[in-house]
């Protein structure tokens, strides 16, 4: 006589351990459906690691050096642009390498790029401002490169190795003058001396 009582029991059971497994099976899938949309993948344009900016200038000097070398540049009808004063109108400091003061890697490197492609003459410096190491000469790459838009791959301009023999000596690695067209114009390539850091000084 108790047989479909327990008979009754068990279909219960049944049934509730059915609607809990369809439950979990549906929040599941909603879980599966979500996880691409949680974390999408990077898109070709994320990656693009070329520095900003269409004028760039950058110098390299050697990494394991606790030497503290300085770019200064100043873009035509701009103020100079260097360690104590890090944007202009054009220009901008991107990085300011301290040599191994507060910073984690071997890499020395300092790098500036331009917002627009201004005609007229471009000033490149490099300054000595802090040689722990005592060694010289410091011998400094300086390039100088140019994007006319974002879409077109980086162009060189210029580039010259210069040695700085002394703390705090400031040599112009080079200027040069760009037309109208963004264009480097010929023969106008040449290092004759302009001191950029002690501009505003006096």
């Amino acid at each position: 006589m108790h047989e479909p009582e327990q008979y009754g029991e068990d279909a219960g059971g049944t049934v509730f351990r059915d609607v809990i497994m369809l439950a979990l099976c549906g929040f599941m899938a909603i879980v599966v459906l979500l996880l691409p949309h949680l974390n999408p993948p990077v898109k070709a344009n994320d990656e693009i690691t070329d520095p900003p900016g269409n004028v760039i200038v950058e110098i390299r000097w050697p990494d394991k050096l606790d030497t503290d070398v300085d770019l200064w540049v100043q873009a035509p009808g701009d103020v100079p642009v260097g360690y104590s004063n890090k944007g202009g109108m054009v220009f901008n400091l991107l990085r300011d390498d301290l040599g191994h003061r507060a910073d984690p890697t071997e890499l020395n490197y300092e790098i500036a790029y331009s917002r627009g492609i201004p005609s007229g003459e471009y000033t490149v410096n490099v300054h000595l401002y802090r040689n722990n190491e005592a060694i010289y000469p410091v011998s400094v790459t300086v390039v100088a490169s140019m994007r006319l838009d974002e879409d077109l791959s980086i162009q060189p301009l210029v580039e010259t190795k210069v040695n700085l023999v002394r703390e705090n000596e400031e040599i112009t690695a080079f200027r040069f003058t760009l037309n109208d067209m963004g264009k480097l114009v010929a023969g106008s390539v040449h290092s004759l001396q302009k001191d950029l850091r002690s501009w505003g000084s006096g």
